[in-house]
């Protein structure tokens, strides 16, 4: 069995990696590598509830790897920080 390659930024230093977290935060880094976006919005396109969203966000931020911007309504961008995917 294939399985699609977890982006390099998915992995966390300070939880345990297991497979449906990698899984979600490959898809948000691999979302937010073209364009910031919200919490709201981030959800829709995954499928996924705010709150799971919104979990993995913060876990990706308190790694440095995302920051947002706002008040309320948050609007999450990558900082350029940690490793990047090889474009073939």
């Amino acid at each position: 069995m294939f399985r699609q390659p977890y982006h390099p930024n998915a992995f966390l230093t300070s939880k345990r990696n297991i497979h449906p977290g990698l899984v979600a935060r490959t898809k948000i880094i691999t979302l937010l590598e073209t364009d910031v976006s919200t919490t709201r919005k981030i959800a829709q396109k995954m499928g996924l509830s705010n709150s799971g969203v919104l979990y993995h966000l913060h876990l990706l931020e308190k790694e440095n790897i995302l920051q947002h911007k706002g008040v309320r309504s948050y609007v999450w961008q990558l900082t350029g920080v940690g490793q990047q995917t090889l474009k073939i």
